[in-house]
């Protein structure tokens, strides 16, 4: 449930007219009306207001990859010496939806579409990210039934996630919630050492056999299932 009074650009990005930085365009051009008023940057609307988009708006313009990120690279807040995400995928202007720690590597969706963010990250949602994991400690007999029921990391219980057991030292994880380091975290908590971690899955959207470093657009029926998975 979204929570009222919501900023102007907000509500257009959960309508799905735009994406935040586009409703601020839209209403920096004169299109947006709250209950017949020209609306203004910052404004705030509440859940029975009546809010207009004059022309509609253009979607052809928003584009969706899927990435094989490298181990090394930072997705967010990078700090001095750090190699940047958007310093290193070659198309401008798109950013990465969630985070994939520098120290892990896989799949990572890059878009313009500021909608896809709260769809795919909010907690009121759940969707699936699928992960290959490698440990350096042997993994123990309880390790499935102890992580699928959940696990205490710092006074938070994760929800339940489907583990698969590859080896005694590998297995496979689906979430369908995404805490900070939080496969990292429950491992640690069960006294694990990881040794590599990748996503290879996001809802429908596979790694495949994309190369590290490399990327593709997500398109044609691909997306129209992507999107309908996350409401869009």
């Amino acid at each position: 449930m979204e929570k009222f009074p919501m900023r102007i650009n907000k509500y257009l990005a959960w309508k799905k007219y735009s994406t935040r930085r586009g409703a601020d365009e839209l209403i920096e051009a004169g299109r947006v009306f709250i209950n017949g008023r020209e609306a203004v940057l910052g404004d705030k609307v509440n859940e029975d207001d009546d809010v207009h988009v004059k022309g509609g708006v253009d979607t052809s313009s928003l584009v969706y990859f899927a990435y094989n990120k490298p181990i090394g690279i930072v997705t967010h807040s990078a700090e001095e010496n750090q190699e940047d995400i958007g310093g290193v995928f070659p198309i401008r202007g798109v950013f990465p939806v969630g985070r994939l720690d520098k120290d892990s590597h896989g799949l990572i969706i890059l878009t313009n579409d500021g909608r896809v963010t709260d769809r795919l990250l909010n907690p009121e949602y759940t969707h699936d990210k699928e992960y290959v994991v490698r440990t350096s400690t042997k993994l123990p007999s309880n390790f499935k039934r102890r992580m699928e029921t959940g696990v205490n990391i710092e006074g938070y219980v994760t929800k339940p996630c489907t583990v698969s057991v590859i080896g005694s030292y590998s297995f496979k994880i689906i979430l369908t919630e995404g805490k900070k380091h939080q496969i990292r975290r429950m491992c640690s908590a069960l006294r694990v050492e990881l040794a590599d971690l990748k996503r290879i899955r996001i809802l429908n959207i596979n790694l495949g056999g994309l190369k590290e470093g490399s990327y593709r657009k997500i398109e044609g029926k691909e997306l129209e299932t992507f999107k309908k998975k996350i409401g869009l």
